[in-house]
């Protein structure tokens, strides 16, 4: 049976250096016959056919090119598969290289405590570094998991859960608070909030360039970067020990406060300035009254 013309062509950029091409070998997949496929690529107005060297480079059915790519100029590629019965040609696919780029991960993740707050870690990184010197923004993303956990928890539409993410990336529905901040926008520093005290978490950060050069694609996201770790606060919340009756004048004040603050928090997600202010203040002023409750029950 002669081969069926290769699908799902799609291609990246490390760091505008190169090129890397993927492709599906048709809806039957291969035939009983061997196979050869070939990826050729050409500038789209005046090159010439060029032949991609580099084979099975990111899977079976993948090529990579490594130099010679001009940037602001358009690509067409095309994949040829050939056996003993015939020759199938791929829909051609059209490309700028500075549409396709991914970069390295983040480097210089740090994870540190956010003073006494028992429920938050700050996490601060650097842009990739083989970007620097080009002209492009970035939006990150964040996830993170506690220490006995093996899933990355995931923000999503499930039913309008968060989803959780195992090793092999199947979804399912979660119930657990959210684990994913992914409106982080071009800062290069976040707040994570609402955690479990006295809790080690492992923090991971991606990136995702794009208006490289004023391109107007939406960029590819990037691995992540390895895994950072950092532990919460233990909460200061004495069991016994008080007076039970101490805090009573305060509590329908606290609750509605608790309760206000809970909304900011579900509306100003994320890194939101005024969302993480607000927030603090309202963490502060608990711990605050604990401490206080907590000296006046242990005096004589």
């Amino acid at each position: 049976v002669p081969p069926e013309k290769p699908v799902n062509i799609t291609c990246w950029s490390k760091n505008m250096k190169d090129l890397t091409c993927k492709w599906a070998p048709g809806t039957e997949g291969e035939t009983f016959l061997h196979t050869n496929y070939t990826l050729k690529y050409k500038r789209r107005w005046y090159g010439q056919d060029n032949t991609c060297q580099e084979y099975h480079t990111a899977g079976t059915y993948s090529c990579h090119i490594p130099k010679d790519l001009a940037l602001f100029t358009p690509y067409e590629i095309w994949v040829e598969a050939s056996n003993r019965l015939g020759v199938a040609v791929s829909d051609v696919v059209m490309l700028d290289i500075l549409d396709v780029v991914t970069t390295d991960p983040p480097s210089d993740v740090h994870v540190s405590r956010v003073g006494d707050l028992e429920d938050q870690l700050s996490v601060r990184w650097s842009s990739p570094p083989a970007l620097k010197d080009f002209l492009f923004q970035a939006k990150y993303q964040i996830q993170y998991r506690v220490e006995d956990s093996s899933e990355w928890k995931v923000r999503g539409r499930c039913g309008g859960r968060g989803t959780a993410r195992g090793a092999r990336g199947s979804r399912r529905c979660h119930r657990l608070p959210l684990q994913v901040v992914d409106d982080v926008g071009n800062q290069t520093s976040c707040r994570l909030a609402g955690l479990r005290p006295g809790t080690v978490y492992f923090v991971q950060v991606r990136c995702n360039p794009f208006s490289i050069y004023g391109s107007k694609k939406a960029g590819i996201w990037s691995d992540w970067s390895n895994p950072t770790a950092a532990s919460t606060p233990r909460s200061e919340r004495v069991a016994g020990g008080c007076d039970p009756k101490g805090g009573e004048q305060n509590t329908t004040l606290r609750r509605e406060l608790k309760q206000f603050f809970g909304w900011v928090k579900k509306h100003a997600y994320g890194c939101s300035n005024l969302g993480i202010k607000l927030y603090d203040q309202w963490r502060v002023w608990l711990q605050k009254s604990h401490k206080t409750r907590n000296q006046v029950g242990k005096e004589p």
